[in-house]
C-alpha cells in the first residue's frame, strides 16, 4: 500500500506503568475514555506522547486497561483498551476495532447514501481521532500526537475497510503548529485527488465537501438525518434554515419542492456553497441567501413581520468551555423566542444544539419555557440525537440534539 512518506512508520513507543487514584481507577472500571492529569497517582518518568500507558489496579496489581499518553493535554491518558483481558496492541487490534465501527454504519450504508463517519473518535475507542468518508474519499483528521506511532498501521486498515481510493490528512490547529512530524494538514497521503470538492450523497441528494479547506473535515455528518426529516416536511412550504452554512437542510428542503427557500449564515463564502450544493440537484423553488449576524438578521426579519412554514435554527457550539454556560442558555431561549415568531401558523419551528456542556434534557427544557411564554399553543412532535454513524459511547460524547415543534 503506498502511503506518502510523510505518514510516520516504525516507530516504537515504549509500555508505561500506571497507577491511578481511587476515582481515576473507578472511571476506567466503568469505561471512561478520559483519565485527568490529576488522576495519575505514578507514571514513569521518560514518558512521551504516544507511549501505551498500562493501567494497573490497586486489587491484585493487575491490569485494568490500556490508554495512549498524552503530555500535552490535561486529558493525559486516552483510553483505547477498558477491560482486564490481555491484549496485545497492534495491527489487527486496531483492523478489529476499525471493523467493528464499520459494522455499526451499515444500516446507514443500505440507503442511497455514501458519505459517513466510520470513526467517531472516544465513541469508537480512536480518541481524538475521526474518519470521514465522502463517496472514495476517505479524510482523517488527527486531534492529538498519540497517533503518530500508530497511524501508518491504522490508515492501512481504514482504506481496507472503507475501500476508499484517496486519503486526506487534516490536523488540529495544534498539529499544524508541532514540529515533532512532517504531516501537512490537507495532505494527500494516499491516492490522488482530481478536485478538492468532493462531490456525495446523503438520502438521494447531492451535496460536496471541500475536503482540503472546509471546517473539520469539509462537512458536517452528524445532521443527516434530521436533514433528511426537514427535507420531508418542506414539500410546497416556505423555510428558513438559519446558521446554514453550506446549506444541508437548505438543500434537502430544494430537493424536496420546497417553494421557497432562504439560506442565513454570517459567512458569504459558506451561502456560495450552499447555492452550489442546491444547483447538484433538481428543484422548482427560489432560493434566497441572507449574509448577515444571525441574530441581528432574525430581528429584522421579525420586524418585517415576514413568517415561514419550517424555521430550522442550528447554531454553532456556544458553550466551549464551561464558563460560557449560562450565557449559551440565554442565547438559546432568545433563538426560540426568535424563532417562534418567524413560524406561520401551523408551522414547523426545529431547535438545535450541538454544545455538549448544555443537556439534552436542559436544552428542551429551555425551549418548552421560551414557547409556553410566547403563548402559543404547539406541539413537540419529536427529539432526535446523533445519527447512526455517531454512537455515543460515553456521557459526553453527546452533544448533538434536536426538538420539533408545531406551532398553533
Amino acid at each position: 500500500m503506498n502511503l506518502s512518506n510523510a505518514i510516520p512508520s516504525n516507530l516504537k513507543p515504549k509500555r508505561l506503568a500506571v497507577k491511578l487514584t481511587a476515582n481515576g481507577e473507578q472511571y476506567v472500571h466503568q469505561g471512561h475514555p478520559w483519565v485527568f492529569s490529576d488522576s495519575i497517582v505514578k507514571i514513569n518518568k521518560d514518558a512521551k506522547t504516544g507511549d501505551l500507558a498500562i493501567i494497573f489496579g490497586k486489587r491484585k496489581n493487575a491490569m485494568i486497561g490500556i490508554g495512549l499518553y498524552d503530555a500535552n493535554s490535561p486529558i493525559q491518558i486516552k483510553m483505547i483498551y477498558n477491560s482486564t483481558a490481555s491484549v496485545v496492541i497492534d495491527a489487527v487490534f486496531f483492523k478489529q476495532k476499525i471493523q467493528t465501527a464499520y459494522s455499526k454504519r451499515l444500516p446507514l450504508l443500505q440507503t442511497n447514501t455514501n458519505s459517513y463517519r466510520l470513526l467517531f473518535g472516544e465513541n469508537d475507542g480512536f480518541p481524538s481521532l475521526i474518519a470521514d468518508v465522502y463517496a472514495d474519499v476517505l479524510v482523517v483528521k488527527l486531534y492529538s500526537e498519540i497517533w503518530l506511532p500508530y497511524i501508518h498501521t491504522i490508515l492501512e486498515s481504514l482504506i481496507e475497510v472503507s475501500k476508499c481510493k484517496t486519503v486526506v490528512m487534516r490536523l488540529s490547529r495544534g498539529l499544524q503548529n508541532s514540529k515533532t512530524h512532517q504531516l501537512e494538514d490537507g495532505a494527500v497521503v494516499y491516492g490522488t485527488l482530481k478536485n478538492e470538492v468532493v462531490q456525495f450523497i446523503e438520502h438521494g441528494v447531492n451535496f460536496s465537501a471541500n475536503v482540503i479547506k472546509g471546517h473539520k473535515t469539509g462537512y458536517f455528518l452528524d445532521h443527516r438525518d434530521n436533514r433528511r426529516q426537514v427535507g420531508l416536511y418542506s414539500k410546497g412550504k416556505t423555510v428558513l434554515d438559519v446558521f446554514s452554512y453550506a446549506g444541508g437542510f437548505s438543500v434537502h428542503a430544494l430537493a424536496n419542492q420546497a417553494t421557497e427557500v432562504t439560506s442565513l449564515d454570517i459567512s458569504a463564502q459558506a451561502l456560495e456553497i450552499a447555492k452550489q450544493n442546491g444547483k447538484l440537484n433538481n428543484y422548482t423553488g427560489k432560493h434566497h441567501t441572507i449574509a448577515d449576524d444571525a441574530f441581528k438578521a432574525l430581528k429584522q426579519l421579525v420586524k418585517k413581520g415576514v413568517v415561514y412554514d419550517v424555521v430550522v435554527i442550528d447554531p454553532p457550539s456556544f458553550a466551549k468551555q464551561q464558563t460560557e454556560i449560562d450565557l449559551a442558555k440565554k442565547k438559546y431561549a432568545q433563538l426560540a423566542q426568535l424563532g417562534e415568531q418567524l413560524t406561520a401558523k401551523n408551522g414547523l419551528l426545529v431547535l438545535a444544539s450541538c454544545s455538549s456542556r448544555v443537556t439534552a434534557q436542559v436544552f428542551y427544557d429551555i425551549n418548552t419555557t421560551t414557547l409556553n411564554a410566547s403563548q402559543r399553543a404547539f406541539k413537540t412532535i419529536k427529539t432526535t440525537q446523533h445519527d447512526t454513524d455517531h454512537p455515543i459511547g460515553f456521557p459526553e460524547g453527546a452533544y448533538l440534539k434536536c426538538g420539533y415543534y408545531r406551532l398553533d
